[in-house]
């Protein structure tokens, strides 16, 4: 990765370091360990920091691609934040910055949350974030101007 994309998400100080010569790395304090640097992980990186940091969400309560089955095969989330019972509460698609938020990104992510059970859900590239908040009881969904602080979901 010759230059990281500036990102439409504040700055954040990341340690990055050559891997033998190969790739570039991340470390990732969440996860903690290096993992490799590739378009979508510097957003999920950033949009990471950005919940913790900035919108107050305990570090505790964000897992990073956590495994789940969808229609008998193993998926990805790339971040569900959970609330304080371990109830997934955010799910959030992280794309790399080149790749649109388009309807299909963001039914990927709706598909998922039948599975998962979030009550919001975000799709981002770094550049375009979109989240809407589920009512699962009436079947609906509005859309967010903003991502709530962790407080209020």
């Amino acid at each position: 990765m010759d230059e990281l994309p500036a990102l439409n998400l504040p700055s954040y100080a990341f340690t990055l370091r050559e891997d033998r010569g190969k790739a570039i790395i991340i470390y990732d304090p969440l996860r903690k360990k290096y993992v490799r640097l590739t378009p979508e992980e510097w957003v999920r990186q950033h949009f990471v920091q950005y919940l913790v940091q900035d919108l107050g969400t305990p570090a505790a309560l964000v897992a990073i691609e956590a495994g789940f089955t969808y229609q008998g095969m193993a998926r990805r989330a790339d971040v569900i934040v959970h609330d304080r019972k371990g109830q997934p509460l955010l799910m959030v698609e992280c794309k790399a910055p080149t790749v649109p938020i388009s309807q299909t990104v963001f039914d990927q992510v709706a598909r998922y949350n039948k599975v998962v059970g979030a009550r919001y859900l975000v799709a981002t590239n770094g550049l375009d974030h979109y989240a809407c908040a589920l009512d699962h009881a009436a079947h609906t969904y509005h859309f967010l101007d903003a991502i709530p602080p962790y407080e209020a979901l």
